[in-house]
């Protein structure tokens, strides 16, 4: 059992167009962690957010000395927000949420009681979520293929929220990657891990800022990041279509001879013609993307860039 006057949690919030959320978010964690009754940090990043949420910030960071403010030059994406969070916070356990509320800070407390008993990484299970009947399906879908077809365990229904010790959040803030996909690589880590099931609500305020394209975006990124699937599905389909042909070519050599009169037309070889072109580029559009992960890796560009820092307690440590 740990001592609880002795830890210290970090809380990561990545914000985007969450202006209304922050106050109520800063107010229910600090409630939280008060609580539990360990020491916290709570630290937002605003990754480029276009209204007034830099000065929301600001006024709670001149309020509350707990409270970390970092600000982006621009937008860069929730995966490297959660990151730059991440590599700030000096807590012995970090916990990552999402700044629309849709992730109850209340479940930090149940988070928390299964670190002290042992587990290194305490992830939300979304049993339920508010969305229509499609969206719902498609990402229980999604997360299940993930699952089969990834050479990695991957927790089904699992975001983001989570709580992860220091090894773990040390673990992967040692990972090189440029296209960050965190949740994958939490699993891809190890240490003990465990779920805590909750019911995701909608989002509190604004409009939501996925759509479908970013919801198959993100699929896209987590598919090509951790399986290798899609390159081992074409090769076996290659291998099929090439048995296929050579079948099609014995019986079309043995009726060219049983039916010489037979009539013989053009459709037939426009649509192996289209259909074999058609796998082609199926088969470089699956090249492409894997290129495409190599071409951003090897630019070696940081993953953001920093503006401003508010009560920065990383250089005081």
């Amino acid at each position: 059992m740990k001592n609880i006057k002795e830890l210290t949690l970090s809380a990561v919030i990545a914000c985007y167009k969450d202006e209304e959320a922050i106050p109520i978010m800063h107010k229910r964690l600090t409630e939280v962690f008060k609580k539990i009754g360990c020491g916290y940090e709570i630290i937002f990043v605003n990754d480029g957010s276009p209204d007034d949420s830099e000065k929301i910030l600001e006024e709670i960071c001149s309020n509350d000395k707990n409270t970390t403010a970092i600000f982006h030059s621009r937008n860069f994406n929730s995966q490297n927000a959660f990151t730059s969070g991440m590599k700030q916070a000096i807590g012995d356990a970090v916990i990552l949420l999402d700044g629309d509320l849709q992730d109850p800070p209340e479940l930090i407390e149940d988070f928390f009681k299964k670190w002290n008993e042992g587990f290194d990484v305490v992830y939300g299970s979304r049993v339920k979520r508010e969305a229509t009947v499609l969206m719902n399906f498609a990402y229980k879908t999604f997360y299940r293929l993930f699952n089969k077809f990834s050479y990695l365990e991957i927790p089904l229904d699992a975001g983001d929220f989570s709580l992860m010790d220091r090894k773990v959040v040390d673990a992967i803030n040692n990972t090189t990657e440029t296209d960050r996909f965190i949740r994958g690589l939490r699993a891809w880590v190890g240490f003990k891990q465990i779920g805590v099931p909750y019911k995701r609500e909608e989002r509190k305020f604004g409009k939501s800022t996925n759509n479908f394209l970013k919801n198959l975006n993100w699929a896209k990124k987590g598919i090509f990041s951790f399986s290798y699937f899609p390159l081992e599905f074409m090769s076996l389909f290659s291998y099929f279509i090439v048995t296929l042909s050579a079948i099609a070519l014995v019986i079309y050599i043995i009726f060219y001879f049983l039916y010489p009169g037979a009539p013989k037309g053009i459709t037939t070889l426009i649509v192996l013609v289209l259909f074999i072109g058609g796998i082609q580029l199926l088969s470089i559009s699956i090249l492409s993307e894997y290129i495409g992960k190599i071409l951003e890796e090897t630019k070696k560009r940081p993953l953001y860039i920093v503006k401003k820092i508010l009560n920065n307690k990383k250089d005081k440590n």
